[in-house]
This record gives structure tokens, C-alpha cells and sequence, in this order.
């Protein structure tokens, strides 16, 4: 169902899969402010899809990946994934066939977006659907799949546990994250002893208990601040007594403010529009 696709061509959807293109790209578009959800699926081809507005989050088994305006993510294909939009959604979807050995990614992983990959992709979506694959589009086809092949992949990525005991705890937190348990606390509730999860966390995501939640309220921070939410609302959604210690978390992991980097990811669309 194309949920994710301007309601005025929603009744023009055809499957990617089904299309006999190498590259199939569609603009992505919603009218609704808040969010809605793809439950998991999954494509014979894989996917990159650009945010030029509002948030995605991608869901794999093994990983959250966070997409704000001007970066993308890449799901290989054949990946059961879930998406979730936040905010009124802008951007462009891109599907690329099986086989097509250009060095693209081979896991799901949040990418940076160039003005020239944003442009492929724009001018990607502007053709039919069955293109003639003459020499000019199969050229633009060539260069939109080496640009995504040289995307600098970014760090909004959060890796998931597959213990179905810290999977149910990581629900927990995602659900609530204003929740400023103690890790005793949480192994309580997961029904560990407090040195059982943070030696199963560890294995599992590489992380500390405390890195792993640290990285999920970013993830949530940067999600609700491209869906419109102010830096007070997530300062509070996320449990913080104040903004200032908030701001300090944020700026740690990203190297910036949370206003300073959402005014660079606005800034740069507003330059490549």
C-alpha cells in the first residue's frame, strides 16, 4: 500500500519489484502532521529513501536507523524492515534491482545526501515509470547509483538486541523515555541481575547500558525535533530536569546544539531548493 507516496498518484502505485527498470523512483509525500507507520515488509530491490522534511525511523531486525531531513537510508534488498514518518513527510524514494554491483551498501545504514544525489534522485522520480533506457537516462541511472554507492554513512543508528529479554526491555524504553530508571532498576524488570544485562547489552550492541540508552534518546531527540517538536517538549519527553543538560547530552554525541543542527539541515534544503 503507498502510503508513503503523494496521495495524488496513490491510485497509480505499481510494486518496484514488479517494474522491469533497474532503478524505480518515486516522490514521497503526506499531508498529515504526526506519524503513521509501514509495518514490516520487504522488496526483492533495495531501497533509499530521502528526507527532505519531517523524520523516518527504519526498524531491522538488529538496528533503528533515525533519517532527518538531507540524509537517507539505505535497505538492502530482501530486508524485513518497518518505517514510522514524523512530521509532514517530503522526499524521494529510489528502488535498484537485484544484481547491480556498483559497491552500494550491503546493510541498512543512515547516509548524508549531497545537492547532486538529491538532484538524481529528483530528476529520477520525474521520469515514466517504463523510461526508455537510452544513453542519457541510463547515464543519469549510472551516476545516481555511484552517488549512493559514495554516500558517507551516518551515526543515527542504534543497535537492537535479539535476547527476547532486552528486546522486551528495549520496547519498554522506546515507549517510555522519560524513565530515568537505574540499571539496577531495568534489570529488575527485565528479571536480570544488574550484572547479567550489562554483560548481555554489551555483547549484543557493543554498548554500554548507560551508551545504549544515551544513543536512544538522541535518536528520539533528533526524530521529534524534524517532527516539530520544540528543544523544551523533548527535553521533557526525555526525562531531563532541564533543557541546559539536555542540550549538553546532545551536543556531546553530535558535536553541536539540537537547534543548531536542525537549523543546518533546514538551511541546507532551503540552498538546494
Amino acid at each position: 500500500m503507498p502510503i508513503l507516496t503523494d496521495s495524488s498518484t496513490a491510485s497509480d502505485w505499481v510494486e518496484p519489484d514488479e517494474v522491469a527498470r533497474p532503478v524505480v523512483a518515486y516522490g514521497m509525500a503526506s499531508a498529515m502532521i504526526g506519524s503513521f507507520q509501514l509495518d514490516m515488509h520487504c522488496h526483492a530491490k533495495g531501497q533509499i529513501m530521502l528526507v527532505q522534511r519531517g523524520a523516518l525511523s527504519c526498524r531491522v531486525d538488529g538496528g533503528l536507523w533515525i533519517v532527518p531531513p538531507r540524509s537517507a537510508v539505505w535497505i538492502p534488498g530482501g530486508a524485513l524492515h518497518a518505517i514510522r514518518a514524523t512530521g509532514r513527510l517530503e522526499g524521494y524514494s529510489a528502488f535498484v534491482a537485484a544484481g547491480i554491483d556498483v559497491g552500494l551498501p550491503q546493510r541498512c545504514c543512515a547516509v548524508s545526501v549531497t545537492p547532486l544525489l538529491r538532484e538524481l534522485l529528483f530528476r529520477a522520480a520525474r521520469l515514466p515509470l517504463l523510461y526508455d533506457q537510452d544513453a542519457a537516462t541510463s547515464r543519469l541511472i549510472a551516476v545516481l547509483l555511484d552517488e549512493i554507492a559514495a554516500a558517507r554513512i551516518e551515526d543515527l543508528h542504534l543497535p537492537m538486541p535479539s535476547d527476547p529479554r532486552l528486546r522486551a526491555l528495549a520496547d519498554l524504553m522506546m515507549a517510555a523515555p522519560a524513565e530515568r530508571g537505574s540499571l539496577e532498576g531495568w534489570a529488575a524488570r527485565a528479571g536480570l541481575s544488574e550484572r547479567t544485562l550489562g554483560r548481555l547489552i554489551s555483547r549484543e550492541t557493543g554498548m554500554s547500558f548507560g551508551r545504549w540508552r544515551q544513543q536512544l534518546g538522541v535518536m528520539l531527540a533528533v526524530q521529534w525535533l524534524a517532527g516539530g517538536a520544540s528543544i523544551q517538549q523533548v527535553a521533557a519527553d526525555l526525562g531531563y530536569e532541564s533543557v541546559p543538560s539536555f542540550v549538553t547530552m546532545f551536543r556531546k554525541t553530535l558535536g553541536t546544539s539540537p537547534g543548531r543542527y536542525m537549523a543546518e539541515r533546514y538551511a541546507g534544503r532551503a540552498a538546494e531548493t
